[in-house]
């Protein structure tokens, strides 16, 4: 084009030199801009890959981390399930327990009473013979039989 606009007359030359360097001016210009948005479009694009990238990773350990996070609350959820059952366990164990030795003490209470009960039928008619020189209902074979007897008792209950 500046070939052509040279070769014309002087007066049309002048007019078409002047809007040819204004249009190279423009070009110029549009060229560097071009350039300037194309390096910031690639500085764009680069940062939006890494970006990308980035959260891709950060998605995938967030995901990771997510995945484990649910399992330890699992396992710890089990685990209190499982304390909770142990204790209730330990609690039914112990009243079990109470129970039973209530059960002996109250066994041990009447059998104590029954000795006792024993022991005063036994006594009883013995010391009144003593003291009123009359014995009423056993005679001595008895009354040592009976001592024996309660002896044996004693001894039995000493072994266990």
């Amino acid at each position: 084009m500046d070939l052509e606009a040279r070769s014309l007359q002087p007066n049309v030359k002048a007019v078409l030199l002047a809007k040819l360097r204004e249009y190279k001016s423009d070009l110029n210009n549009l060229k560097s801009e071009h350039k300037r948005l194309a390096s910031t479009n690639s500085n764009q694009a680069a940062r939006d890959d890494l970006l990308e990238s980035g959260m891709a990773d950060a998605m995938s350990v967030s995901a990771n981390q997510r995945g484990r996070l649910m399992m330890s609350t699992e396992r710890l959820n089990e685990s209190s399930d499982r304390i909770k059952e142990s204790r209730r366990t330990i609690r039914e164990t112990e009243e079990l327990g109470v129970s039973i030795l209530q059960d002996l003490h109250q066994q041990r209470q009447s059998l104590l009473h029954a000795n006792d009960t024993v022991f005063l039928l036994l006594k009883v008619p013995y010391r009144h013979h003593l003291l009123t020189g009359k014995f009423e209902g056993k005679d001595e074979k008895e009354i040592n039989e009976e001592r024996r007897k309660k002896e044996q008792v004693k001894e039995i209950k000493m072994l266990f």
